[in-house]
């Protein structure tokens, strides 16, 4: 299946020239908000159904039973269960940080959560002079939660890409993501946390498979990779915001170097990997959270304002889902996927009842 898999339809199914990406060099900053579409998207005929609204820049969906539970990037965890939303508070021991692109970023649910109570966090923080990432052990007490540990600290980030996706996969394991921190050179120094997928026991500790045995390192060249998602075969995805177009969608291997800052898009060099599928040179998505469902990706695109599907049987795409702005994660539940918006971050054109978490049947 690797590499560079040319699905049907992709010429005019996304915005085209060359647009800034959503994390960026300070010298291109992130992308404003565009509502245009192109005539030949094929988009769902069924609209999508209003679950939560007036949120404040969520931007993780994690679902146990019935219940959701959304990050908000100030700082905070929205509940949702029987149409009810309900905000809860996060006790952080530092302050999270109000800097562009940052915050509460990541989340996810122990597996055993209806017992232990227990979760999974990413968030920045300032430092002094300094801005870092950390990830923490998260518990929930009544309708409080509590940073309880930090499994690992001192991530880098800089002004822009602080990454901050995190997923358990098949294997148990707590894969996260970081981004270059704005120092595209951290992306392919071995040493440094940054630009990488990391992978960490439930408890913190260095997986003893880990392509290094001292590292929680599992793939690096990542510009600012912000989905994850596994195939019902284990197969590993990754999105990735590329610096002005050249947006990918990666086939993660352990150990693998995936090019940022020396490759992308096409670009090919020994040693490194390219990528599944990219939006090239003239066409941009900023892709955010992503998930798999039937032998198909969702990927959701903040400069393309899309859900975007990907067919990875019939190598064929489309805009799923548009008209609703800039969406920043998607959320596989059988046949149900939750999207959520992202229109109140500052690069967007938010209406009154953004942000929003919706949900549609894929069914249709």
């Amino acid at each position: 299946m690797k590499r560079l898999l040319i699905f049907s339809a992709i010429a005019g199914m996304f915005l085209a020239g060359c647009a800034t990406n959503e994390t960026t060099d300070t010298s291109n900053n992130d992308r404003t908000n565009d509502t245009s579409s192109s005539s030949a998207n094929q988009s769902a005929s069924v609209d999508p159904e209003v679950i939560a609204d007036n949120l404040e820049v969520p931007w993780a969906i994690e679902k146990s039973n019935d219940t959701i539970y959304l990050t908000q990037r100030g700082g905070s965890i929205i509940r949702i269960e029987n149409g009810e939303a309900k905000e809860q508070p996060v006790s952080f021991d530092e302050t999270v940080s109000s800097a562009s692109e940052a915050g509460f970023l990541g989340f996810v649910l122990r597996p055993d959560f209806t017992t232990s109570n227990e979760a999974f966090g990413y968030y920045t923080y300032e430092k002094g002079s300094d801005r870092m990432n950390r990830i923490v052990k998260l518990h929930l007490d009544g309708n409080q939660w509590e940073e309880t540990e930090v499994l690992l600290d001192e991530i880098p980030s800089g002004a822009n890409h602080h990454g901050g996706r995190m997923k358990i996969g098949p294997d148990d394991k707590l894969y996260v993501t970081t981004g270059d921190a704005s120092v595209p050179d951290n992306a392919q120094d071995l040493d440094s946390l940054a630009g990488k997928i990391l992978r960490l026991n439930l408890d913190g500790s260095i997986p003893n498979d880990n392509p290094s045995a001292d590292s929680y390192v599992y793939s690096y060249g990542h510009r600012n990779a912000q989905g994850l998602a596994w195939s019902d075969d284990s197969t590993m995805y990754a999105s990735e915001q590329g610096a002005s177009a050249n947006d990918e969608i990666n086939v993660v291997e352990a150990g693998k170097n995936y090019g940022w800052p020396v490759i992308e898009g096409n670009e090919t060099r020994d040693g490194m990997e390219a990528p599944l599928l990219t939006s090239g040179s003239n066409q941009t998505w900023a892709p955010s959270g992503m998930d798999y469902h039937d032998q198909k990706l969702y990927v959701a695109a903040l400069r393309g304002t899309a859900v975007l599907e990907f067919d990875l049987a019939n190598n064929q795409q489309r805009e799923l889902i548009t008209d609703y702005g800039r969406i920043r994660d998607v959320y596989s539940d059988g046949d149900d996927l939750y999207f959520i918006t992202n229109n109140r971050d500052g690069r967007g054109s938010p209406s009154d009842n953004d942000d929003q978490l919706l949900r549609i049947s894929l069914q249709n």
